[in-house]
């Protein structure tokens, strides 16, 4: 669910940001706008189909890049009251996890999104903001800071090395990845990937990840599915 949330501000926020850069009248490549966003080039084709989707008229000059119709101006981005009310409370969930390079990219980009409000909903979505409280039994702070680069792996499918401890172990062993994956339960996230150490798919608790490096060797998708997986190992990380 958070991660869910999290993956749409960022795209929202990301294709604000390439509307902005379109207005100025550039000509921009996909491969200018990655290295912009620090994403994939996939995940650029991805953003200008939706932004022509939504009917905004992006031309596409061949082996010169993007740019708008000429004469075309953009409405302001508009909110309404519920949909603010959304955002501010997905913020509160987001706050609840411990990973702070998480927290970190998601509050940039709500504020970005935050800052075409309008005055109005811009005051209302502050009020509610001071009266909405989470409380969490299960809290346990334990602190992380790999997700935001972990989950940036998973979509450009960069292998991940990674040192781990399990619970109540004090060893701490050497893994090889593929990430695939992550859900979240009891504040925990979870990151399923491929192991190369045990030849099968694993569940790691990001909090126990000692350190990590991010690879730029690229792996062959094994088209995962979370739902077999589930059916087949049923079972929390360590």
């Amino acid at each position: 669910m958070r991660f869910a949330i999290f993956v749409l501000m960022s795209q929202l926020s990301r294709l604000i940001s390439i509307l902005t850069l379109l207005r100025s009248k550039r000509l921009l490549t996909a491969s200018e706008l990655a290295d912009k966003f620090n994403v994939s080039v996939r995940t650029i084709y991805r953003d200008i189909r939706k932004l022509e989707e939504a009917g905004v008229p992006v031309m596409t000059i061949e082996g010169k890049g993007y740019s708008l119709m000429e004469g075309y101006t953009i409405a302001p981005v508009q909110f309404t009251e519920k949909q603010a009310n959304a955002l501010i409370t997905a913020e509160h969930l987001v706050n609840q996890t411990n990973d702070s390079s998480f927290t970190k990219d998601f509050k940039e980009a709500l504020t970005k999104i935050k800052s075409v409000f309008r005055t109005s909903i811009q005051e209302k979505s502050e009020l509610l903001n001071s009266k909405i409280y989470v409380f969490d039994s299960n809290y346990e702070n334990i602190s992380s800071n790999a997700l935001s680069e972990i989950q940036l792996a998973i979509t450009n499918f960069n292998y991940v090395e990674i040192y781990y401890r399990k619970a109540n172990d004090p060893n701490i062993t050497f893994r090889k990845i593929e990430p695939y994956a992550f859900y979240v339960t009891q504040n925990k996230w979870i990151l399923i990937a491929w192991c190369h150490l045990r030849n099968d798919y694993r569940a790691f608790r990001v909090d126990r990840v000692q350190n990590f490096k991010i690879l730029t060797e690229t792996f062959k998708d094994r088209k995962f599915d979370i739902l077999s997986y589930f059916q087949s190992c049923p079972y929390d990380a360590k």
